[in-house]
């Protein structure tokens, strides 16, 4: 576990707190209402782990050592079953149908290949089932998506793969799925580049 990741981890952790009240709701409104069972990607440190109140179980991924061993806490803390375990998006280790809903949060802009995670989401959904996420977004102002454009590099390499500029809505309407919901705003407190957000439901088309 290398220095780097561990005060990555920590700073994530920081700010993520800081930021927790004005995120409660959008956390809230994604999370609690879900049943069954539930795949969580990219879990991080556990932010959404309070708002789990219906699940029947949760297994919460996490490829980062850092932050997942972070996230143990607020699991065994939660109000229903949460498993943290390691693994990526891009390629999932459960078979066809094994979850009644996937969630997103925070993370469509960070993982290397969005499309195949989305991919991966519909395979183990079961029939009926849908993808929820919660994720800051390309913006619709030119001059601010140029802005997200001329920054990527270095904002990706300090923010460990972050991309402030993916449209990301197009990628999941891009991945034969319908929206069932769709919600956009701009997150007070969010850095400039990292707006719009958005928050919604998709189900397979």
């Amino acid at each position: 576990m290398g220095l780097w990741g561990r005060l990555w981890a920590a700073g994530y952790d920081f700010l993520g707190t800081r930021f927790g009240k004005i995120e409660e709701p959008h956390r809230r409104r994604l999370i609690e209402d879900l049943e069954g069972d539930v795949l969580e990607v990219g879990s991080g440190t556990g932010f959404n782990f309070p708002y789990y109140r219906k699940a029947k179980r949760v297994v919460a991924l996490e490829p980062g050592d850092e932050m997942r061993n972070r996230s143990y806490d607020r699991a065994r803390k939660a109000a229903v079953t949460i498993e943290v375990a390691a693994g990526s998006g891009e390629r999932l280790e459960f078979p066809d149908g094994s979850f009644d809903a996937v969630v997103f949060a925070l993370v469509l802009c960070t993982i290397p290949h969005p499309e195949r995670a989305l991919a991966e989401a519909k395979r183990v959904l079961r029939p009926g089932g849908a993808i929820h996420f919660y994720e800051h977004v390309r913006s619709k102002d030119t001059k601010v998506a140029r802005r997200q454009d001329r920054i990527l590099k270095p904002w990706r390499f300090v923010n460990r793969g972050c991309h402030p500029n993916r449209d990301t809505l197009a990628t999941i309407e891009a991945a034969g799925l319908r929206l069932d919901e769709l919600e956009e705003f701009e997150l007070a407190g969010a850095p400039g580049i990292c707006k719009p957000h958005i928050l919604g439901r998709a189900r397979l088309a």
